[in-house]
């Protein structure tokens, strides 16, 4: 029979540290933090920079030392001075995220980051802490000339362009974003305060506005941690940059346990042509993201000569949840066209896919499927399309259509150019099918519309001679300017507007 005693909390501790070899820096920072007072699991994982598996194994190992109470760890105050000693914990406390930090702007993107919107999901925000957006601005400061620069923020959830805009109000910075909702609250930020933001709506799996193509001096992007995402923003990134000594700036973080994951993000920033001229380990932090610590590292990607030659042609799905996720896949039902044509009242062979990059011009009836649309795609397939009669079929939950308000709210925006019918749970509690039919209002609303892929500016110049005899262009132009609720924007398609601001731009329209 085996008498042998099971390891002591101590011993257990000593093994996990030794096993870790030279990670070993890893356990002894959790076990600071259950030295230095009460730490929840969340709270362990994101001081320390751990991974969420790493912190289980020392509390674990640490098992009856703890004292335990609620939802919070900490070793046993008489065993405090033990540990301390053992593994000289005094050294081995976690960052301090708000060294060298401005108050004042620290509390201001505090502010900032409280009243954004909340994470999405279905497109992999994990939001990074206020300390870190402003962190990412003044590294960028102070290693880069940025005066007068042009920034881009592809994506931008962390709000790292607000944080641009308080410690380096000189740089012209432009944020490109599929999320409606961080487009609307950066923009009322910037109005609230006076920053020089520009924004831009886009789905980067189906391309990027002409505005931003060569535009930027500088990219940073913190993208879906999925190879596919890390490809697809790269090489949109790369597509951004002006050619010269333009850089790209990337947030990126995996677990040690799966270098393997690392090795294939790597690889594809690589197979883009990209030049590491840096790798700073766990400079950001997260509220969020526990599998690797909380933490990401910034990439520092130099382009070479090679890189905008390698830009292939990406997949749509490059997410980890949801329904465009890189796991959601698989045939159409057949129910669904059927379901179109019923509606359409014409044969639908197949369900086309998303995609308003140019213009959609069709004269025959025609469907598309939007069932992975996360919210914005079919406002733009809306504006996008010219069709006598087209069908969509999007989620029964999109959210254009579970309410009244959003219902109207959609109908307003494009009445000008189509009538909607909405048919929820068709065919099934799962799906519904959108169908538009050309109003035939002849507008000025109706003319931009149906030419939201031009530069707003001409369009909406052209819009008002024909609906006037008498108007020459530069008369057309100057109202146009006099009118225009965003001036900037008449150097932007309609298509690429934020949808606030396409809302703006019909409201002035209708209003003349």
């Amino acid at each position: 029979m085996d008498n042998a005693q099971p390891p002591t909390p101590i011993e257990a501790v000593r093994a996990l540290h030794a096993e870790y070899g030279l990670l070993g820096h890893h356990v002894r920072r959790v076990l600071a933090e259950l030295t230095s007072g009460p730490r929840s699991l969340d709270e362990l994982i994101r001081r320390t920079g751990v991974s969420r598996r790493t912190v289980e194994q020392v509390l674990t190992a640490v098992g009856d030392d703890l004292d335990e109470g609620g939802d919070v760890h900490r070793i046993k105050d008489s065993l405090l001075p033990l540990y301390r000693q053992e593994w000289s914990l005094d050294t081995a406390s976690a960052v301090d995220t708000e060294a060298g930090l401005d108050a004042g702007a620290l509390q201001a993107m505090r502010g900032f980051v409280t009243s954004g919107p909340r994470p999405e999901a279905a497109l992999d925000h994990v939001t990074a802490t206020p300390e870190t957006a402003l962190r990412r601005a003044m590294w960028l400061r102070d290693n880069y000339d940025l005066d007068g620069k042009k920034v881009l923020c592809l994506g931008d959830h962390d709000l790292t362009s607000l944080a641009l805009a308080l410690v380096v109000p000189s740089a012209q910075v432009r944020v490109v974003d599929l999320d409606e909702r961080i487009l609307r609250h950066i923009d009322a930020v910037a109005a609230e305060r006076g920053f020089s933001i520009g924004t831009t709506h886009a789905d980067l799996r189906f391309g990027l506005p002409p505005a931003v193509e060569g535009w930027a001096d500088a990219v940073f992007t913190d993208p879906p941690y999925t190879p596919e995402g890390i490809g697809l923003f790269s090489t949109r990134a790369a597509e951004c940059l002006a050619p010269g000594h333009s850089r790209m700036f990337l947030a990126y973080g995996y677990s040690p346990r799966t270098p393997a994951l690392g090795l294939k993000v790597q690889q594809e920033l690589l197979r883009l042509g990209f030049v590491f001229e840096a790798i700073l380990p766990q400079f950001n932090r997260y509220f969020g993201a526990q599998a690797i610590g909380s933490a990401s590292d910034l990439y520092v990607c130099q382009p070479t000569s090679h890189t905008r030659k390698l830009a292939l042609r990406q997949d749509q799905a490059i997410y980890t949840h949801g329904p465009q996720s890189v796991e959601a896949s698989g045939e159409v039902p057949a129910a669904l066209p059927e379901a179109a044509a019923e509606r359409l009242g014409a044969p639908v062979a197949e369900l086309r896919r998303a995609g308003w990059t140019r213009p959609v011009r069709e004269s025959a009836p025609v469907a598309f499927d939007l069932r992975a649309d996360p919210g914005p795609w079919l406002l733009r397939m809306l504006l996008a399309c010219s069709a006598q009669k087209v069908a969509f079929v999007v989620s029964n939950n999109h959210p254009d259509i579970t309410s009244e308000r959003a219902q109207s709210e959609l109908r307003d925006l494009v009445a000008a150019k189509y009538r909607l019918k909405l048919h929820r749970s068709t065919p099934d509690g799962k799906h519904a099918v959108v169908v538009a039919e050309r109003a035939g209002t002849e507008s000025a609303a109706d003319f931009v519309l149906q030419r939201a892929h031009g530069k707003l500016g001409n369009i909406w110049r052209e819009a008002l001679i024909a609906q006037s005899e008498d108007l020459t262009k530069r008369q057309a132009r100057e109202e146009v300017a006099e009118l225009a609720p965003h001036p900037d924007d008449l150097e932007l398609r309609l298509i690429d507007l934020p949808r606030h601001r396409i809302a703006d731009v019909l409201r002035a329209i209708t209003a003349r």
